[in-house]
């Protein structure tokens, strides 16, 4: 790595249409700008244009039928005031909010899908870019992402070629001695994000290029950004919280309602994590009396397996109400009927 960078947007790029040779409008862009390409550059393009050239524009008056369409995996989801806001995994490989799905900057009554194949147009552009200017960069194909435990988004590579994705340190000695034994650099991530403070979704300048880093365009198109994708085995927060709780409890994406942003008051909260609670169980009555929730079985004898049921049911109350952010107390009293009695609090 040399000891700087040198960043800059490609502005003049005009509005993208399918069917367009992307890599000819860039370069008409450079040249305008009294730019150009060189032998270890990092172009660095936003997935929407892209997307726009390929043609991944379709006409749909919301989002919804399309994040379900290219969702592989739902991870979580909640209710908003603004509809059901969802995190999944996309068609296109990474888990981000709405598949990727974009309705911004572009026409009414269409939305935009993410390329099909990220690190096949990251390849296909970098060799059109040789084809037209004799020098060979590296591609990265950008999107927007939140991140876990975290507030804001940043930008990382959803697709690349000609540039090394990772810096792999482990093995290394650090000054004092100390073999790393985790560190692996996001390299094509850390470029993606740098490249996003010189370019601008309101600014129209959907590319960047980023000069100084000539040991890390690589001559062959190497084995791009899907190799950064972490596998199921391996991946410690395949659900959200609240969607781990209901898959233990047997009740799975579809069968209740996601939970609310915000959340709502506790009877409500309670009420849903009584709905998961008894989902597919046996039948019971519900009363409501002095800020207390009574849950009755329907018989008039209690036998053994009331007493079963209605432990099991307790436990599975427990763990609903927490994923609701809810700390109950239980207790049951005999019958008949038999009842468990619950009073919830918030834990916020």
């Amino acid at each position: 790595m040399s000891r700087g960078l040198h960043l800059f947007g490609i502005t003049g790029v005009p509005e993208v249409r399918p069917g367009d040779d992307l890599a000819a409008l860039l370069v008409e862009a450079l040249t305008g700008s009294g730019e150009q390409l060189l032998a270890g550059d990092v172009l660095v393009i936003s997935s929407k244009v892209v997307s726009k050239a390929e043609g991944r524009v379709v006409a749909a008056d919301t989002r919804d039928a399309q994040i379900s369409a290219e969702t592989v995996r739902p991870v979580a989801a909640r209710q908003t005031p603004n509809g059901l806001s969802r995190i999944v995994e996309a068609a296109a490989g990474p888990v981000m909010a709405a598949a990727g799905v974009d309705a911004s900057n572009v026409a009414p009554g269409t939305v935009l899908l993410l390329p099909k194949d990220p690190d096949g147009s990251a390849r296909g552009l970098r060799e059109r870019l040789r084809e037209l200017t004799g020098t060979a960069v590296g591609v990265i194909v950008s999107d927007t992402a939140g991140r876990a435990w975290r507030d804001g988004q940043v930008d990382f590579a959803l697709g690349a070629a000609g540039v090394a994705v990772t810096d792999d340190l482990r093995g290394a000695v650090d000054t004092h001695g100390q073999s790393l034994e985790v560190t692996v650099r996001a390299l094509v991530d850390e470029l993606a994000a740098a490249a996003d403070l010189v370019k601008g979704k309101l600014a129209g300048v959907p590319a960047a290029v980023v000069r100084g880093t000539p040991v890390l365009a690589t001559e062959q198109d190497g084995p791009g950004a899907a190799t950064l994708l972490r596998a199921a085995r391996t991946d410690w927060f395949r659900y959200g919280h609240v969607e781990a709780v209901r898959a233990s409890l047997g009740v799975h994406a579809g069968m209740v309602e996601p939970p609310t942003i915000p959340q709502g008051d506790v009877p409500t909260r309670l009420t849903r994590a009584l709905e998961v609670a008894q989902h597919n169980g046996r039948a019971v009555l519900r009363f409501e009396q002095a800020g207390r929730t009574e849950l009755r079985l329907l018989t008039d004898q209690v036998e053994a397996e009331d007493w079963f049921y209605l432990g099991a049911l307790a436990e599975r109350i427990r763990a609903a109400a927490w994923s609701e952010d809810l700390a109950v107390q239980l207790s049951v009293t005999a019958g008949p009927p038999a009842s468990l009695w619950i009073t919830a609090q918030d834990l916020g």
